[in-house]
């Protein structure tokens, strides 16, 4: 859905993100800015910053950022659209009705019927929980110890018996048989006729993280097969994107998310004041399982079943989650089964404990692949150290290997001098030479990467200076341009500053935050404009500090031009290029204040 820019801008002009966000959360005036406890992460000194000046907002300790829009869409976990709307209903502005495509219309028509009947049936599913004919199913409940509360609170309800019963309730209600069919709540059969796809179950609304029911899961009571029943892939349910709990778990003011098996642990974790905890529904965790989490958390705890299959699944897990850049801790719930079966028999407190004491993945999967030989024979035991030798050449960086080999060697009573000299000769074997060649590598790929890093804050900090201090686009006209940021989104937001610059003789950072549509990107916007001011650095040192940065981003974007004119053969502009560097050399740029 599109609205003018004017319109837009009006609307978030009109919404103060003072006193925004101030509805929130409790801010106090510190400096230019507003400093508050930050409600995306938990944390006990405040490191929240709101700029009045700016109309922006940035956390220093969990780097989320943004403008007003992006603060009413993560705290209220609205969509762009639900956020100009809730803010342009609180200024008291009127939105014009939008024009759809007709596919766009046709999509957006049945994405809200199917929000709408699954709304219906887990409001019948609730409903029939609270009758006679659910009693069964409350008992089945309630003998697992949930409360009403917490059956309430996660809408757990019952399909009963009768095979078409929701079908007819659904159809009072003027659905049409292949709108039901595309629902996945009902199978159309030509011979048979519409039957339920869930009965005589236990039921398990799942959420987006709107709060919006997408889909359901369904447990028998007995031994039917198969114990756990998802609603198929629909235009809003696919399982492999979807975590169960999540709705719940991404507002935790915990430091991780709890990953286990299924519903019932999730809702027992929960009922137990652990609402981090989520479950993927019945099928393979997945990379966009893990991307999605890291949208809310930095750390996970895997707390699956503690059998042979619980173990399977995750060893299976820790690679994807590495992958997607989580750092990865295993909870150990021997004697017991599961999370459920740990709390009923020794308590919160106890689980708080192992989830403090959860183990490192790595040392985790040593631990499992110890359990394969039997350390007493010396054969074995050769195998197992050149297993975890294998495993530990997976650090690259040098420093973390080395401690990883330390603690390997303490605990499973190897010489380090030994296990080093092992892991460097896999290390040789599998690049085909030495290790110091590989490492000697690693130690230039970390220097070009350290040289990045500084060139990046060197151009964090002079798109934040400019956008304080507007004055400095005529002091480096002619010197530095857009095309001299190079690294990441600041070329992108470059180009936006010094237009607006150009257009209005001065910068909005919220208005330029607007321009970018995923939340993940307004907060790196808004990074960028939180880069640190001269702050309280005399006349002399704050012109040194800005000549010294606009020299370095002048050399190092001549260095990346004249890598471009050589991997095209452009003589000309490499000598162009080359006569600019040596003037640079010659002259060193001095910004006149």
């Amino acid at each position: 859905m599109y609205y003018p820019e004017e319109l837009v801008e009006e609307i978030r002009n009109r919404n103060d993100i003072i006193s925004v966000i101030g509805s929130y959360i409790k801010l106090q005036k510190k400096g230019s800015n507003h400093m508050g406890l930050c409600p995306f992460h938990n944390e006990k000194t405040p490191s929240f910053s709101v700029s009045s000046s700016k109309q922006m907002y940035y956390c220093f300790g969990c780097g989320a950022g943004g403008n007003v829009f992006t603060f009413i869409m993560e705290y209220e976990n609205y969509t762009f659209v639900e956020a100009l709307k809730f803010l342009a209903e609180r200024a008291g502005v009127a939105l014009p009705e939008q024009e759809y495509s007709e596919e766009a219309r046709k999509k957006a028509d049945l994405r809200t019927r199917l929000l709408e009947v699954n709304k219906q049936a887990a409001k019948y599913f609730y409903y029939q929980l609270k009758s006679k004919r659910g009693q069964a199913a409350y008992q089945y409940l309630t003998g697992r110890g949930l409360t009403d509360g917490t059956i309430k609170q996660f809408g757990l309800g019952y399909s009963n018996k009768y095979s078409d019963d929701l079908y007819k309730y659904l159809k009072n209600l003027s659905y049409e048989d292949d709108f039901l069919k595309q629902s996945g709540l009902v199978t159309i059969d030509e011979k048979r006729g519409a039957s339920d796809k869930f009965w005589n179950r236990v039921m398990f609304p799942i959420m987006d993280v709107n709060q919006r029911v997408i889909g359901f899961g369904g447990r028998v009571m007995g031994d039917g097969m198969p114990k756990y029943l998802n609603t198929p892939e629909t235009f809003l349910f696919d399982k492999s994107r979807t975590l169960y709990g999540l709705n719940v778990a991404k507002n935790s003011r915990e430091p991780n998310l709890l990953i286990c098996e299924g519903y019932m642990d999730v809702i027992a974790l929960h009922q137990a004041g652990f609402t981090n905890a989520v479950a993927a529904l019945g099928t393979a965790f997945t990379l966009q399982h893990a991307n999605l989490m890291k949208r809310y958390t930095q750390e996970v705890l895997l707390t699956f079943d503690s059998d042979n299959a619980g173990t399977q699944a995750t060893l299976r897990a820790i690679p994807i989650l590495k992958e997607a850049g989580l750092s990865v801790k295993v909870v150990n719930m021997k004697p017991y089964k599961d999370p459920d079966e740990f709390i009923k028999a020794l308590g919160a407190e106890a689980y708080r404990q192992r989830m403090a004491e959860a183990k490192n993945s790595f040392f985790y999967e040593i631990d499992v692949l110890q359990k394969q030989y039997d350390m007493q024979d010396p054969e074995h035991k050769t195998r197992f150290f050149h297993k975890t030798a294998k495993k530990l050449l997976s650090f690259h960086e040098e420093l973390e290997r080395n401690f990883y080999m330390e603690a390997v060697a303490k605990n499973y009573g190897i010489d380090i001098e030994q296990l080093t000299r092992l892991v460097n000769r896999l290390g040789a074997q599998m690049v085909g030479g030495i290790v110091e060649t590989k490492e000697y590598q690693q130690d230039v790929r970390n220097a070009k990467r350290n040289r990045e890093d500084g060139i990046i804050k060197s151009q964090k900090l002079m798109l934040t200076w400019l956008i304080e201090d507007n004055s400095l686009f005529d002091k480096i006209a002619g010197i530095l341009g857009p095309e001299d940021f190079t690294e990441g989104i600041c070329g992108e937001v470059a180009s936006l500053v010094f237009e607006q610059y150009e257009k209005e003789h001065t910068c909005f950072p919220a208005k330029i935050i607007n321009r970018f549509e995923s939340k993940e990107e307004q907060s790196e916007v808004a990074a960028l404009f939180s880069a640190g001011i001269k702050g309280e650095m005399n006349k002399a040192d704050w012109q040194k500090a800005l000549s010294d940065t606009v020299q370095r981003l002048k050399e190092y974007s001549l260095n990346k031009q004249s890598e471009k004119a050589i991997a095209v053969n452009d003589t000309a502009l490499l000598q162009k290029i080359i006569l600019q560097q040596a003037e640079l050399k010659k002259h060193s740029i001095s910004i006149d204040l």
